[in-house]
């Protein structure tokens, strides 16, 4: 099963507040199963199945949604990329996000909610889940998957907007208005101890009709990748050098670096044996307009989002073999800053399309975005061949990373400090992969690597305001030191509760 391609069932909990819960008139529609209320739901292990369905669904708000999607709305908001898009009020959202304007009334709220959605999902089934009747390794799996499903949304939440509410079983209506926000610490406390109990119940391996759960490996990497946000290096360093293995060999795991780096880009190479955890997107579901993000939000929307405007190959380009690129809506400009540090490294080709120059050759026409620079993302670029369904803007079969064995090398090295045989060995094995000398250890080498390296992946603006750097890197963009590494609680989460905003917000 593919539990974010492929649905068996849609799990509509109706939430009355983002922050809120089931009352025992909300409803479960469950296809094939007819309509039944939550209370009775979670019967037997069917029901348990589409619980755990609906616990994952929100992940793939990644890439699968506009303005909402994390990927999109984390690189406007890195020195990486402008937002791009038609002119500077395309997608609000993504513009704000760009030019740091952003603030509560204006940040796409969906972002948060969606997030504590997929909160409210994990909780109802750790609540419910004891009390389904069901095979007791399975059982232990499923209750495994939703404690790291949880700890993967709190995650991104903490790290986006740093002050949250805990919350750990599903509220009422009236425990709603009493939620206060908790303290970093403690969330990231109940992450690593989400993470920590569900590891050993989770496979070592997972079969390729189940791609895109959580293994073993994938939990035990998210767990190091928590550890070093939250300052616990020496942890982060032994649970990430579990993942990792031998720098440059198959690890216990599995995982290994592709051989080449622009066989990480090709479509067809799902699930291969770098990714660690990965999204896959369906063009099964035929979403259109109408039923948009209403259960039939299966497809990669940012491919769509990421494509250059109105490009066309001429007869020159067709010949010359570039990729038939589909007609994009021209979001994700990259800056002229990361082309430049690119520029010279193997890793641009499969990167950064640079659509001037070929545009001066006369092999191909386009139109500008808003803040053109002549360089497009391509890492996830969709091609006309792409196109299986009946609306292919919503419905791109194009998976993304959320982790992956090079971005764990370095995070390894980082933790490590920066120094010793170690690190070196980790850091060189990336740069190898794609033909590149050794340089020294440090870690001003690491996070340049990692620039290059996961370039449009969703980690900058995360890297800079863990290190440090966000403030020299984005004040070109307007980014204010002491109030943009958080972004603001969205307006409508204030409604009956006892949250506070963020500061200077």
């Amino acid at each position: 099963m593919k539990l974010i391609s492929f649905k068996q069932s849609l799990v509509a909990f109706g939430v009355l507040l983002t922050l809120g819960a089931c009352d025992t008139d909300e409803k479960l529609e469950v296809k094939g199963d007819g309509v039944v209320l939550e209370t009775d739901f979670y019967r037997n292990e069917t029901e348990a199945y589409s619980g755990l369905v609906a616990a994952y669904d929100k992940v793939g708000k990644f890439a699968g949604s506009m303005e909402t999607a994390p990927l999109l709305f984390l690189n406007s908001a890195s020195d990486d990329f402008y937002a791009g898009g038609g002119n500077s009020g395309d997608q609000p959202g993504l513009q704000v996000a760009s030019n740091y304007t952003v603030s509560p009334s204006n940040i796409p709220p969906a972002i948060w909610s969606n997030y504590y959605q997929g909160v409210f999902r994990c909780n109802v089934m750790i609540q419910k889940l004891p009390g389904v009747p069901m095979d007791a390794a399975k059982k232990a799996r499923f209750m495994a998957e939703v404690k790291t499903l949880r700890a993967y949304y709190y995650f991104d939440i903490v790290r986006m907007f740093k002050n949250v509410p805990l919350i750990l079983v599903p509220l009422s209506k009236a425990e709603v208005p009493n939620v206060l926000q908790a303290k970093p610490a403690d969330v990231y406390a109940q992450i690593e101890k989400d993470l920590n109990e569900a590891i050993a119940d989770l496979p070592i391996t997972i079969p390729a009709s189940e791609s895109g759960r959580f293994s073993q490996g994938a939990a035990i990497a998210l767990l190091g990748k928590v550890y070093l946000y939250d300052n616990k290096k020496a942890e982060a360093a032994a649970e990430l050098a579990k993942v990792n293995g031998t720098p440059g060999q198959m690890s216990s795991y599995g995982y290994k670096l592709m051989p080449a780096f622009a066989d990480l880009w090709n479509h067809a190479n799902k699930f291969n044996t770098e990714s660690i955890f990965e999204i896959a997107y369906s063009d099964k579901s035929n979403a259109d307009w109408g039923n948009f993000e209403t259960g039939n939000d299966e497809g990669n929307v940012a491919a769509q989002l990421m494509g250059m405007r109105d490009y066309a190959r001429t007869a020159t380009g067709v010949t010359a073999g570039l990729p038939d690129y589909i007609n994009g809506w021209g979001f994700m400009v990259v800056t002229t800053d990361l082309a430049n540090a690119l520029s010279t490294d193997p890793r641009f080709a499969s990167t950064i399309f640079d659509a001037n120059a070929e545009k001066a050759a006369g092999r191909i026409t386009f139109t500008d975005s808003y803040n053109e620079t002549g360089y497009h993302f391509i890492k996830y670029a969709a091609v006309n061949a792409d196109i299986k369904a009946t609306n292919p803007f919503l419905n791109f079969a194009i998976n993304t990373y959320i982790i992956r064995l090079a971005d764990t090398y370095l995070l390894e090295a980082e933790a490590l400090g920066g120094t010793g045989a170690r690190a070196q060995a980790l850091l060189d094995a990336v740069r190898a992969r794609v033909g590149l000398p050794s340089v020294p250890v440090s870690l001003a080498a690491i996070y340049a690597e990692r620039r290059l390296e996961l370039a449009g992946e969703g980690h900058r603006w995360y890297d800079l305001v863990r290190t440090g750097q966000a403030a020299s890197k984005l004040a070109f963009k307007g980014f204010t030191a002491g109030k943009n590494e958080a972004f603001p609680i969205p307006y409508s989460e204030f409604n009956n509760t006892k949250m506070v905003q963020n500061d200077q917000y």
